[in-house]
């Protein structure tokens, strides 16, 4: 059966502006297509967002649709760029609204994402990716996804200086094999999750 998989682009720049995240995201669902699953991306600073920690802060909030599509996914990519050393702000919103599974959980303790997949796409000028993706690690794996080995891609420019990574002439080769190689590990468990899910606590 296809796997699917949902990307979230956390710029804050919503469309149609360029996004280095935006060509990094699409260039990793390239990937995932390239092993046979299908993606859809959208960019958060597109919708409404509200704050709060559940899954729908009443009238006007765009999150349940988010919601909805983040769990109709088998794989789902967090991509952020670096502001200040940590995700955009837009991204810590994502996984404040993430945090309503803490209170969802069915008879057996699991999570509404036990079972799906969650890799990061992290870009930036400055170092900081191994931060950014623990920060990510660790906030996608306590709201209960799985994460593969290798489970980030990331390009990070040199310290001081002003490149961006849409503005690359082409992609460096690093960047690509660790793209395809998170797809390849992603796929493989999301398709071991989809036949035998989590038992879970109860």
């Amino acid at each position: 059966m296809t796997l699917s998989v949902f990307a979230l682009n956390c710029t804050l720049k919503p469309s149609p502006a360029d996004s280095s995240c935006e060509l990094l995201l699409r260039q990793t669902l390239g990937a995932f297509a390239d092993l046979g699953a299908y993606g859809e991306l959208l960019r958060a600073a597109d919708f409404n967002i509200k704050p709060g920690v559940t899954s729908d802060e009443g009238a006007g909030d765009d999150w349940p649709e988010l919601r909805r599509r983040i769990l109709a996914a088998d794989v789902f990519i967090l991509g952020t760029p670096i502001w200040l050393g940590h995700p955009s702000s837009i991204c810590q919103r994502v996984m404040e609204r993430l945090d309503a599974f803490l209170g969802e959980t069915d008879d057996a303790g699991r999570m509404p994402s036990f079972g799906k997949v969650a890799c990061a796409a992290v870009v930036g000028n400055e170092d900081g990716a191994h931060h950014v993706s623990a920060e990510i690690f660790q906030g996608l794996n306590d709201l209960g996804f799985s994460l593969a080995p290798n489970a980030v891609t990331y390009w990070v420019g040199e310290a001081m200086q002003g490149q961006d990574f849409k503005d690359l002439p082409q992609t460096p080769d690093k960047v690509q094999q660790t793209t395809r190689s998170m797809a390849r590990n992603a796929l493989h468990l999301a398709g071991l999750l989809r036949d035998a899910q989590y038992p879970g606590s109860a």
